[in-house]
């Protein structure tokens, strides 16, 4: 068995002296691990950070088999992001997250996808926290659960949209909203609009609002179900921009 591909590193274990098990998300054959020879050596470490991009190829007798892996680094991803610690954040957390809940081996050319355009915005300094919820969005709908947030589940409006049903997964407009707003998940501005960035006046709270929405629906129908638990590196996402959203004057969500 052989293939090649394009390849997102998400993590890179030891085995044994000189060799690593490295899990990668690939364009074409899905979230797949392989053996690297000389992965834990200081020539592939670098190459081999949760991040880069890949050129991999996989071979294996049988299609089972763990495999090897032959790499070829196409970018330095992780190095842009080195001076970012919200960033690098954020990159753990798409990493851990694809790793958790994407099916091995099984093709999921949005999420792979998705994930070039969170890195290419986080190099460019761009409103990357927005992709990221985008991102997880992706994420569900790929696994079967996403989310109808294009018009109000109550009237059909399709615009003024502020909530969102945490029992159905669709959106409520402000007013239908009003009566039952305690018991519904608010939908953060850059959602609601359509929009790639926030237009919040306060666009950390709209980011955590985001991430809680996400976050509330991967548990219930992906993780849960399987007896699983959020990953750490997500946690850590949040915590960091919670206290992010504490020093700049903005009351985090809770």
């Amino acid at each position: 068995m052989h293939w090649q591909d394009e390849a997102i590193v998400l993590s890179t274990r030891r085995h044994g002296e000189t060799s690593a098990v490295v899990h990668v998300l690939t364009c074409r054959n899905g979230r797949h691990a392989g053996l690297v020879r000389g992965g834990a050596g200081r020539r592939l470490k670098g190459v081999l950070q949760p991040g880069n991009e890949l050129g991999v190829e996989w071979r294996g007798r049988l299609p089972d088999q763990l495999g090897t892996f032959a790499v070829e680094l196409k970018s330095a991803r992780a190095a842009f992001l080195l001076e970012d610690p919200l960033a690098l954040a954020g990159l753990a957390a798409a990493a851990a997250m694809a790793e958790l809940v994407l099916p091995e081996r099984e093709a999921h050319g949005p999420v792979y996808h998705g994930f070039i355009a969170l890195l290419d915005a986080m190099a460019a300094g761009q409103d990357w926290p927005a992709v990221y919820v985008r991102w997880e969005l992706g994420l569900l709908a790929e696994l079967g659960f996403g989310l109808d947030l294009a018009a109000c589940a109550a009237t059909g409006a399709t615009s003024d949209l502020s909530h969102v049903s945490p029992r159905t997964g669709r959106a409520v407009s402000a007013a239908a909203a009003a009566p039952y707003a305690g018991r519904l998940m608010r939908l953060p501005a850059f959602l609601a609009a359509g929009r790639g960035v926030s237009t919040d006046p306060d666009p950390v709270r709209d980011f955590l609002d985001g991430l809680a929405l996400t976050g509330f629906f991967l548990e219930r129908h992906v993780l849960a179900p399987d007896g699983r638990r959020m990953p750490l590196a997500r946690h850590r996402l949040v915590e960091r921009m919670s206290r992010s959203a504490t020093k700049s004057g903005v009351k985090a969500a809770s």
